[in-house]
């Protein structure tokens, strides 16, 4: 896509290609509403949800329809990342109060990925400080995290509660009715129309974020002008087949579910394998021996094997105890998704 400009922003993040549908409506609407009162009620803006389901698109769409309604306005678009990065290398070369500058004179402060803020303790304290001097002068700060602020660890309480303040929303998993409907619109901007059914064929296969169902739409594209053929049923299948899924799912290794949920809830990944039988480890290692029975496929014997050589009726206790959780408790059904989410798009950037 074009490059972003001077305010950080993609031009081609815009609520006119958002697809709305029913998980992320809610988001649309209160991203909307910001830029309509800006430093009104929802502030900050508190966008989360799981890795590729359009997060930045939407954080975007605020910082370009505010510049579209008034160019004047100044309009800041970065990664936690990329704030942490401003902040060293301005101390390193003596710039601090230059940069602390730059970022308390916006009108509106966008911040992507905060939740890569974790155990940063100098970061924080400069994210406190640009918050409430924003917040003072009712300047619109919007935030997108993959989860809710109660469920980022590492953070200090007080920039935790300012995160709560305003408005917090999710962005779920898009239902197949807005898969295709997405799909759809994809189709239509690049000028290669597909027929429905087909669509909703590659809508059934790929579930789990909208990059993955867009990166597969691609891939079927330039499969079809290459070959100049008309997309059928068959062709996408074998496309489709031929996607990453099944290799991605078998390369998971049982270490990397151990990584990726340790990181999760932040946490160390000795306490989780080790013998401590605290209780604030007990929930995220049976989401560990979960995992490896869901994803991976292993018996109950090897993943108490691998943990450390636990019994296996502990592994079996935890799958049964987690799956009957996640089908009474929304919050721990979302955290099982964003983790599988995770581990499935670290093992495909490997």
């Amino acid at each position: 896509g074009p490059a972003p400009n001077k305010y950080g922003l993609n031009s081609k993040y815009i609520f006119e290609t958002f697809i709305v549908g029913k998980a992320n409506e809610l988001a649309h609407a209160a991203a909307q509403a910001v830029v309509t009162h800006l430093g009104g009620a929802y502030n900050p803006l508190f966008v989360y949800g799981g890795v590729g389901l359009g997060k930045t698109h939407l954080l975007q769409a605020v910082g370009n329809a505010v510049l579209a309604q008034n160019n004047q306005k100044r309009v800041l678009y970065v990664t936690i990342d990329t704030f942490t990065n401003d902040f060293i290398n301005a101390v390193r070369e003596g710039r601090a109060k230059d940069v602390k500058d730059l970022y308390r004179a916006v009108d509106v402060l966008i911040i992507d990925d905060v939740q890569f803020i974790s155990g940063k303790e100098r970061t924080q304290e400069e994210f406190f400080h640009t918050f409430n001097e924003l917040h003072q002068q009712h300047k619109q700060i919007v935030i997108s995290s993959d989860r809710p602020p109660k469920a980022i660890a590492g953070i200090d309480d007080r920039l935790r509660s300012r995160l709560e303040w305003g408005m917090i929303v999710d962005i779920g998993q898009p239902d197949i009715e807005t898969r295709v409907a997405i799909l759809d619109a994809r189709c239509r901007e690049r000028g290669f129309p597909i027929p429905l059914n087909i669509l909703q064929t590659v809508a059934t296969i790929i579930q789990t974020s909208i990059r993955e169902l867009e990166g597969a739409l691609n891939k079927i594209i330039a499969y079809h002008q290459l070959k100049n053929t008309e997309p059928s049923e068959e062709s996408v299948r074998s496309i489709l087949s031929s996607i990453e899924s099944a290799s991605i799912r078998s390369s998971i290794t049982p270490k990397q579910v151990v990584n990726t949920v340790s990181e999760f809830y932040g946490i160390t990944i000795e306490a989780v394998v080790g013998q401590s039988r605290e209780k604030r480890f007990a929930m995220p290692l049976q989401v560990i021996m979960f995992l490896m029975r869901k994803e991976l496929n292993m018996s109950f014997p090897a993943i108490g094997e691998e943990l450390g050589g636990r019994d296996h009726t502990t592994a079996m206790h935890a799958h049964s105890k987690i799956e009957r959780g996640a089908e009474n408790d929304l919050k721990l059904r979302q955290e099982i998704e964003m983790i599988k989410q995770r581990m499935y798009i670290n093992s495909a950037q490997r």
